[in-house]
């Protein structure tokens, strides 16, 4: 499937993990892409206030979730428990979202920022980072929820 570059807004990445969430944004140009600390991630959602403070206090306009597929583009058991949080993300945060595969985010992360093991939560914000520019570059453009799956 070929995507083309999304039109400018203002955009949250987010990459779900089992522990932890991470964080990253872009401004409305698209130019700049910047990290947010990882929240940790709570059975209650409790992480939801956190990112609606970013959301709010930075002026997102959407948002969108890390889908990691394996390297057939296939669902990993990982990509529907993403897959359920991002339909949760949306129906709390009523934004316009898409998932965007990341498979491989977290090796190229440690890789292109020598990061290595950090339980802080910042290899999972320099993943979402890693999504969001390739969403900048492939898309796909952003899209409200349609029944019960968007892709």
């Amino acid at each position: 499937m070929k995507y083309c570059k999304p039109k400018s807004k203002s955009i949250l990445s987010i990459d779900v993990g089992t522990k932890r969430i991470g964080l990253a944004y872009c401004d409305s140009l698209l130019i700049t892409v910047n990290i947010l600390p990882a929240v940790k991630r709570d059975k209650n959602n409790a992480e939801l206030k956190t990112i609606k403070n970013h959301i709010k206090k930075l002026n997102l306009t959407g948002f969108i979730v890390g889908l990691p597929l394996d390297d057939k583009g296939k669902m990993t058991s990982q990509a529907f428990d993403c897959e359920t949080y991002g339909e949760f993300l949306f129906n709390e945060l009523k934004l316009p979202f898409s998932f965007v595969n990341e498979h491989s985010s977290t090796w190229e992360s440690t890789n292109r920022f020598g990061v290595k093991k950090n339980k802080s939560g910042l290899i999972d914000s320099l993943s979402a980072k890693i999504i969001l520019e390739q969403w900048i570059l492939e898309g796909p453009e952003l899209k409200e929820l349609v029944g019960n799956k968007q892709i």
